[in-house]
């Protein structure tokens, strides 16, 4: 599990700030590009900031002390002191840019998804591989410190077999992110639900260390103007996927814009030894769950046997001690925004493979894709193609 193993060697990050490089940081987006930590790490430093948008483009210059503003993004990649670009900018620009930034030269962080479509997915894959440069997805699932922790047991072997694991992604309210200022559509306008899975398979793909392989997908919405108009002819509020993973298990991913729920990105994962259940938005704690290893069993309350089982609500540490002293300080998506910043200039800095690559980006992104696809084929059932792991 390569991201465990990159996220368990950060330590305090003391040998990283000893060594005294500095990755030289172009940050484009200045909406949620402004919400990382460059400024903060002993060994980055941004020295370039851009967006089309004035405001954005000054509130970026404010949050990392960057005089250096472009409006044009060809004309800050040609920015002489330029070693990464960070693009945060709207989904359909993702896989353009990034392989823009990598023919200039640059490491590219990139915000999710990763692509739009397998073409786009494969177009990206390619451009590292051409060009060896660092990729990676700034997946705020994975970082979250639920997910660290249960890839640290999951490593351990602690669950026994993970046979089952799920994750959800609820975000009522997006209408007012489908148009801009002006009213217009955005590129969220209808955006398909399947298509932004990876909050979800952040979760379940790096702790069971599996790939999705085999989907059958729902999808429902209520015929609403957007679902009608949308440029990615998508009918679909929420859509529910069944996945078979690469060893033979069962992962239930959700992924729904319209729902009467609380906002959340959380997971579960089951095994025959252990279980974890993150905390939902209606109240329920992160909660641990035990069989006792003797095989013992109990009576419930109607006269059966049942298993001897312990549950108990668990107090989870933040992982704040594996980040270098400056980073450890609050940050967006459950606290993974640190995390993330650490793990992209580390991998820079030690010359090797982000922990979320372009093999895991692609592995959290393809399978919402094809399930997407068979939600609008009526549930039929699709094959995943897996495009491998990082080289070792």
């Amino acid at each position: 599990m390569q991201g465990v193993a990159a996220v368990a060697a950060a330590g305090s990050g003391a040998s990283l700030s000893a060594s005294g490089k500095k990755v030289r940081v172009g940050v484009v987006g200045g909406g949620f590009g402004t919400s990382f930590h460059w400024h903060l790490h002993p060994n980055s430093v941004v020295t370039a900031v851009c967006d089309i948008r004035p405001d954005r483009l000054q509130r970026l210059s404010e949050v990392y002390g960057c005089g250096n503003k472009y409006a044009s993004f060809r004309e800050m990649l040609n920015h002489p002191e330029l070693d990464a670009v960070a693009v945060f900018t709207p989904a359909p620009l993702h896989v353009w840019m990034a392989t823009e930034a990598m023919k200039a030269g640059k490491h590219v962080i990139s915000a999710v998804p990763a692509g739009m479509s397998l073409e786009e997915l494969e177009r990206l894959l390619e451009a590292v591989k051409r060009t060896g440069l660092k990729y990676m997805m700034a997946e705020t699932s994975h970082y979250r410190p639920e997910v660290i922790t249960c890839m640290d047991w999951a490593r351990e072997g602690r669950f026994g077999t993970i046979f089952y694991s799920e994750a959800e992604y609820h975000h009522e309210g997006l209408l007012p992110l489908m148009y801009d200022d002006r009213g217009f559509p955005t590129w969220r306008y209808g955006f398909p639900p399947m298509h932004y899975p990876t909050h979800s398979c952040g979760i379940v793909v790096p702790i069971t260390g599996e790939r999705l392989v085999e989907v059958q997908a729902a999808g429902w919405g209520d015929g609403h103007e957007i679902l009608q108009t949308n440029p990615y002819k998508n009918p679909f509020w929420n859509t529910t996927a069944f996945f078979k993973t690469s060893g033979g298990h069962c992962s239930r991913i959700a992924v729904f814009w319209h729902v009467a729920a609380g906002g959340t990105e959380r997971g579960a994962v089951y095994g025959d030894r252990m279980s974890y259940i993150m905390e939902r938005p209606e109240g329920s704690p992160n909660t641990v769950v035990t069989i006792s290893k003797d095989g013992k069993t109990v009576i419930d309350a109607n006269g059966y046997p049942e298993g001897d089982v312990k549950i108990e609500v668990y107090k989870q540490p933040n992982h704040w001690e594996r980040l270098p002293a400056p980073l450890r300080v609050e940050s967006g998506h459950g606290g993974s925004h640190t995390f993330i910043t650490h793990e992209f200039v580390s991998a820079i800095v030690e010359d090797r493979t982000p922990a979320v690559s372009v093999w895991e980006a692609i592995a959290y992104t393809a399978p919402g894709i094809v399930a997407h696809q068979s939600a609008l084929r009526g549930g039929e059932p699709l094959k995943i193609k897996d495009y491998g792991k990082a080289p070792a």
